[in-house]
């Protein structure tokens, strides 16, 4: 079968060796906007990101099986894919452990006032502040209890908050202490002290949070979005922030990336800002060619048997 691997998996040699070994033929391509290196009709599964936006699915007409180095997917034409009978399978779990660490790092940053201590550092100011705040006994809100907001839970429950996961289906999972579904989310913001956005990005969720939304926060909430930018209508942010509805946000992605240089959000004083850089760890690798090997192995070993 023939492989199709692009640049968004950063394999070695020798996990191409691997790959060949199962009995894929592995063709390597950096770009995935370039022109195809070889014919799309030739091949029969791909591990890609965002292949599909700078190429049409229509072309592949060979494909069998998509494996996705997200965990989103919002970039694959999903209908499609359903039409054809084309499996799908994404990054689930690789990268909930650094983003859930982001998560708590940049909420207790805030609360700590970490930026105005570097920036006395700096300027070898002594200078005590009697209004940082303490995470144990704050509630936490999860929106999105998939793999990476119980990650997230695990790691604020440890700190001896109340989590709050909101979510279509209940998780199944002993680090949240209450569930709300989606439609009754405000009555878990209206208590959330911190809200962590970690839903997928879909036409319902698309611009979810938005100045209804915002108005239904408790006052001094501190919002993380590591779900999708466009989750959040980031002119309607900006205001609340502004507002001080909000008491500060911790942006890990947004509606346009690169953040334009005009963007407000770079100079609120109470907004963390970091360039879609939450899930970056040396150990994704390891992680996600494990799950792109059991996969990959189980696709072809069900044709053999076929």
């Amino acid at each position: 079968m023939n492989l199709l691997v692009t640049g968004a998996f950063n394999c070695s040699s020798e996990q191409i060796k691997q790959l060949e070994d199962i009995g894929y033929n592995v063709i390597f391509q950096q770009d995935e906007r370039g022109e195809l290196i070889t014919d799309a009709k030739c091949i029969d599964a791909v591990i890609c990101n965002g292949l599909f936006l700078y190429h049409s699915i229509d072309d592949f007409t060979s494909l069998k099986l998509i494996q996705l180095t997200s965990a989103g997917l919002d970039r694959v034409p999903l209908e499609k894919i359903s039409e054809r009978g084309i499996e799908l399978f994404n990054a689930r779990g690789v990268y909930s452990v650094p983003m859930a660490e982001f998560a708590v790092c940049g909420v207790l940053e805030l609360y700590k006032k970490f930026n105005s201590f570097i920036e006395n550092q700096r300027k070898h100011i002594w200078a005590k502040d009697r209004t940082v705040r303490e995470l144990q006994g704050d509630t936490v809100c999860i929106v999105g209890c998939g793999s990476v907001g119980t990650e997230c839970a695990k790691r604020f429950k440890a700190f001896g908050t109340t989590v709050i996961g909101a979510d279509l289906v209940e998780p199944q999972s002993e680090y949240y202490d209450e569930y709300v579904p989606m439609d009754k989310l405000s009555e878990a913001l209206v208590k959330a002290d911190v809200v962590i956005l970690t839903l997928p990005l879909t036409d319902e969720t698309h611009g979810m949070f938005n100045k209804d939304m915002f108005a239904r926060f408790k006052s001094g909430a501190v919002l993380v979005n590591i779900a999708r930018g466009a989750v959040v209508n980031e002119k309607d942010l900006i205001s609340a922030l502004e507002n001080e509805m909000l008491g500060g946000a911790v942006l890990d992605v947004f509606e346009n990336e690169p953040l334009p240089e005009n963007s407000p959000l770079w100079d609120i004083e109470k907004v963390i800002v970091t360039p879609h850089n939450s899930f970056v760890s040396p150990k994704n690798n390891g992680r996600l060619f494990e799950s792109i090997m059991d996969n990959l192995k189980k696709y072809i070993d069900r044709g053999r048997n076929v």
